[in-house]
């Protein structure tokens, strides 16, 4: 991680607009280390991101209170470091606009340029009662299974398939839990995945996420350190890992990833969120 980011380092917060505060990390370096190629990802996805806490001045300096929703496409070369995000969305502000659409506009601008690529940003101002839903996905959930447990770091030899017809499921667990890379501080997440093919080992895949548990990794990396172990230890047809991680700073990342045949699912909140 470069000296320039401001994770992990006290900082002073900037109250006036200030878009250089954006701290993008290139994907590839992680994606190296999975054996991703930069010219064929094996995988289409986003990253879905909640703003809770952003704020502005109008043009009579009277504060408005607002939500953000921001999708990262997968496919874009950089991620935004989380704690530049924060920062970034915090020197709003002291800032005046126009109106909502004029936030948008340059959140939109500011954020593609950082990604080096189209991000798709919806802002909902608070005064207009935005209506948000939070629900349990649809599926088997593992954590009830009866298992012992003593990795608590990747292991992908976890992941196995079992003799039996071809199934197509949905399994989700609460137990996801990795570090931040650069200040280990714990990231909770409800993880979904879906697939078809041959059926996949649930104990296996449950003690496969709960390895996670001591394992340093930014969200968007853990959920294509994911794909891509359960496409190579059961390679099933289809697949998509979805996370939904808990807010810090308020900011959520949901990152979601698919082989291109099962879709984003809709930005529904889990519990914790």
């Amino acid at each position: 991680m470069s000296q320039l980011s401001p994770l992990g380092k006290p900082t002073e917060y900037c109250t006036r607009y200030a878009p250089e505060l954006l701290y993008p990390i290139p994907r590839q370096l992680k994606r190296d280390e999975l054996g991703i190629s930069a010219t064929a990802l094996p995988f289409v996805g986003e990253d879905i991101w909640n703003a809770y806490e952003i704020s502005w001045l109008n043009p009579k300096g009277k504060p408005v209170v607002a939500l953000a929703t921001f999708r990262v496409p997968a496919e874009s070369p950089n991620l935004i470091e989380s704690k530049s995000f924060k920062l970034y969305l915090n020197s709003y502000n002291q800032t005046a606009f126009a109106d909502a659409a004029a936030v948008e506009a340059v959140l939109r601008r500011d954020l593609s340029a950082a990604v080096g690529a189209p991000v798709s940003t919806k802002i909902e101002v608070l005064s207009g009662r935005p209506q948000v839903h939070v629900a349990y996905p649809e599926g088997t959930l593992l954590d009830e299974l009866d298992i012992a447990c003593d990795a608590y770091h990747p292991v992908p030899e976890q992941l196995v398939t079992v003799n039996g017809e071809k199934v197509e499921e949905i399994l989700y667990s609460h137990l996801l839990k990795s570090n931040c890379l650069v200040t280990g501080q714990p990231d909770w997440a409800m993880v979904v995945i879906r697939y078809r093919g041959q059926p996949i080992d649930h104990a296996g895949l449950l003690r496969y996420i709960v390895s996670f548990r001591n394992h340093n990794e930014f969200h968007e990396q853990c959920v294509e350190r994911i794909f891509c172990d359960i496409s190579r230890q059961c390679a099933p047809e289809a697949l998509s890992v979805y996370a939904r991680y808990t807010r810090r700073g308020g900011l959520d990342i949901n990152p979601f990833r698919s082989s291109g045949e099962f879709t984003a699912p809709e930005n529904v909140r889990e519990v914790r969120q």
